[in-house]
């Protein structure tokens, strides 16, 4: 048997962390069993159902590196198929037609609630007569198609990830709606997800449904559907639910949860697969925390997936994506970089300006979280002005300051290029002379190029200046200031 595993996502909003663990953990399983991994687009909501969300589903998982193998495939255009299945349900007296309005169907929930009874259909036009059907269709009524279930039927299949589930046909909530009223000259309306899903995995010849755990009592109304349709129910596995800090199921409200907000605020594709690979599974090596989704992949077992929630912790993202930024070459570094330096408004030509950004992130990238902290990091060394903290303000106006950077302005004057010892010659010629301690020297000079105190390390930073005689410039407009 080869297995065929699917990510099914709905085009209703972008592409969900959610979503997307549950596609890392389906392609990671695919991967170690040899199988096959599928996508397939659920768009029969076709009010909420937009172009963009499909386009932004596709690109998140290549970003990702979640290629499939098969599809995507689009249920919007397999309805004929659907209604085939339909047929065959009201052939075998397996579904029927349902032609309660929906102020009928408010008033029985009003009734059971009253008598604190839990929602539920009550069957109630299961065994309908032809008379009474006639008399419905008369009064122009539109029937959806409910599919019958056993109230003392008990659902039960061995879970990959939770062991035995059981469920019970009276806790599902009554006959179930397998598709809507029809519209014009159909013979059924579109089919609901609980009969599209099915018909999917059976045509599409999926082997093990691997979904959130949401989705356990659509699970129990599947394999009763799988059952009527005659075929072999596929496995099923439940992953935890991805959880905030405080234990409830990770939302909007806790900020970004889409894809592309992650990839937007600096994150790399391989740290974010990374870290969504431990979103609720433990490696044989737990220590180990830091791999590709191939690597992943010849570890992963679904027998390792947790079955309590797993906790979002942003330090773990960030210390992974930092794992990753920090063993990046700066050759590959720097063409990442590049959008967000000029997102921040910094100009840049890259015909002429790469070598040095090239120096610009070997500096920098150690001490890079997010590829965003690029900005703030080389904040002090693009541009020829300088803006000065009131700490270097208050470092500049002492008197020894002065005479320093003057002599400093000089000796850059008849040099051109600076080479590291060179520019480590000078500091301690300065010191030397002025008699004055090389820290003072060394603040002098980071105040004076970069009107900071602090920042990333100032002989390089100094040289980086230097290449494009912004040494002079920023030096010359602080000489002017104090």
């Amino acid at each position: 048997m080869t297995v065929r595993v699917r990510i099914a996502p709905s085009p209703t909003g972008n592409l969900h962390i959610g979503t997307a663990r549950t596609a890392v953990f389906n392609w990671l399983f695919a991967h170690n069993q040899k199988g096959k991994f599928i996508l397939r687009i659920e768009d029969t909501d076709e009010a909420r159902s937009r172009q963009e969300y499909t386009e932004n589903i596709q690109s998140g998982l290549k970003w990702l590196g979640l290629n499939w193998d098969e599809g995507p495939f689009f249920q919007t255009q397999r309805l004929d198929r659907y209604q085939q299945a339909i047929q065959t349900l009201l052939d075998k007296d397996l579904a029927y037609r349902c032609y309660c309005t929906p102020e009928e169907l408010e008033q029985m929930r009003e009734e059971q609630k009253t008598k604190g009874l839990a929602p539920r259909y009550d069957n109630r036009h299961r065994n309908l007569t032809s008379e009474q059907i006639a008399a419905y269709e008369a009064e122009g009524r539109k029937p959806v198609i409910r599919f019958k279930i056993d109230d003392h039927r008990e659902i039960v299949w061995h879970d990959l990830i939770r062991d035995e589930v059981r469920w019970k046909g009276s806790d599902l909530g009554g006959d179930m709606v397998v598709a809507r009223a029809a519209e014009g000259d159909q013979a059924f309306g579109q089919p609901l997800y609980n009969l599209a899903v099915v018909v999917d995995d059976i045509d599409m010849e999926i082997t093990h449904v691997i979904r959130g755990e949401d989705h356990i009592a659509n699970t129990a109304k599947q394999i009763l559907l799988y059952e009527a349709m005659g075929v072999k129910v596929p496995e099923f596995a439940h992953t935890p639910l991805i959880l905030n800090q405080d234990g409830r199921k990770l939302s909007k409200r806790d900020g970004v949860t889409s894809i592309d907000d992650f990839r937007k605020m600096g994150f790399l594709p391989e740290a974010m697969a990374n870290y969504m690979s431990l979103l609720g599974w433990t490696p044989p090596d737990s220590t180990e925390e830091i791999f590709t989704l191939s690597q992943a992949a010849e570890q992963f077992s679904l027998d390792r997936v947790n079955k309590a929630g797993a906790k979002f912790d942003w330090a773990k993202l960030d210390w992974i994506n930092s794992q990753y930024l920090h063993q990046m070459p700066p050759d590959k570094l720097v063409e990442l970089l590049v959008p967000y330096w000029q997102e921040g408004g910094y100009e840049i030509n890259l015909d002429t300006d790469h070598p040095w950004l090239e120096s610009l992130t070997a500096m920098i990238a150690p001490s890079l979280t997010r590829l965003t902290d690029a900005v703030k990091e080389s904040k002090l060394l693009f541009g020829e002005s300088v803006e000065y903290s009131q700490e270097a303000l208050d470092f500049l106006k002492q008197d020894e300051v002065k005479p320093l950077l003057q002599e400093l302005l000089e000796t850059i004057n008849f040099t051109n290029a600076l080479s590291e010892a060179e520019a480590k010659n000078i500091v301690n010629q300065l010191t030397k002379t002025h008699k004055v301690k090389k820290g003072l020297v060394m603040r002098s000079l980071r105040a004076g190029l970069t009107g900071e105190l602090h920042g990333p390390d100032l002989i390089q930073s100094w040289l980086l200046l230097n290449q494009k005689g912004l040494d002079r410039i920023r030096l010359q407009q602080t000489l002017s200031k104090i």
